[in-house]
């Protein structure tokens, strides 16, 4: 496993930016391969959440067994409490850099796939609310989705006013995010409204993943995105068990979230 941390230029952000990768090349779960015969790599783009860094997956998960059996490269990118959205205002292209800067660098960096199916987007939290929205706002590249306690705030703070508080932030932090939020519905940054011109336009939905904990103040956001997904019959799998928003449930969700889209890895070997 090569886990590779640097930065390299977004032309979405403007700036050099940092991201962490793991490139299982020489997994001890697999053959090691002759480079005439190394086979394209899939790759899992993994967003943290709230006030997080592009190291938490790496520190707090397991993260990194998982890219060596399954043979996926993972790419952690930072998202700098911006929920992964656009700021047209003052340039900070996030949701940008996810769908295109993102993956057009690692594709020339690394030996991956190029194909939609062999690329797959993951978060928790914030992260969960970014992989959704850039999931569906970048279909044509993402051919699968993870949202593990996806904060899908904007159920939440739609039409509020200042003065608004809640367990994440303030009125004051979701304006300068989200912007004039008496038009968040219906807008790029709301899930729903994405996965409805998608219908309508009769473009191919990324499959997707969704987990929540019963205990997980997100809970009831996850359950009304659900819901709106069943209601539309969009194919989707949603899953609530015991848990809270911490990062005992993430590690179990994020490796039931890529069984169900990889099937079993391989056997773990005992050390010689």
């Amino acid at each position: 496993m090569a886990t590779i941390n640097m930065h390299f230029f977004s032309h979405s952000l403007k700036r050099a930016v940092p991201l962490t990768a793991l490139i299982p090349l020489d997994s001890p779960f697999l053959p090691p391969q002759k480079n005439s015969e190394i086979q394209p790599l899939k790759s899992l783009y993994l967003l943290h959440g709230y006030s997080g860094t592009h190291t938490d997956w790496s520190h707090f998960s397991r993260i990194r067994e998982l890219s060596d059996r399954y043979r996926i490269a993972v790419f952690m990118p930072s998202g700098e409490n911006h929920f992964y959205v656009d700021d047209e205002n003052k340039g900070s292209m996030f949701g940008e850099y996810i769908g295109k800067d993102l993956i057009d660098f690692t594709r020339m960096l690394f030996p991956l796939s190029s194909s939609r199916e062999d690329t797959f987007i993951a978060g928790v939290s914030m992260g969960g609310y970014g992989a959704i929205r850039n999931g569906y706002k970048y279909a044509d590249r993402y051919g699968h989705i993870i949202g593990l306690s996806s904060a899908l705030i904007p159920y939440k703070i739609a039409n509020k006013e200042p003065g608004f508080k809640d367990e994440i932030a303030d009125y004051g932090y979701y304006r300068s995010v989200f912007g004039d939020l008496t038009e968040l519905l219906g807008s790029d940054k709301d899930p729903e409204a994405i996965v409805r011109r998608l219908i309508e336009t009769g473009e191919e939905l990324p499959r997707l993943y969704m987990a929540c904990g019963t205990e997980d103040f997100l809970l009831d956001v996850n359950r009304r995105f659900h819901d709106f997904l069943e209601e539309n019959k969009v194919e989707h799998t949603y899953r609530e068990s015991a848990g809270a928003h911490t990062w005992d449930f993430c590690n179990e969700a994020i490796a039931d979230g890529l069984k169900w889209a990889l099937g079993e890895p391989p056997a773990s070997p005992m050390p010689d």
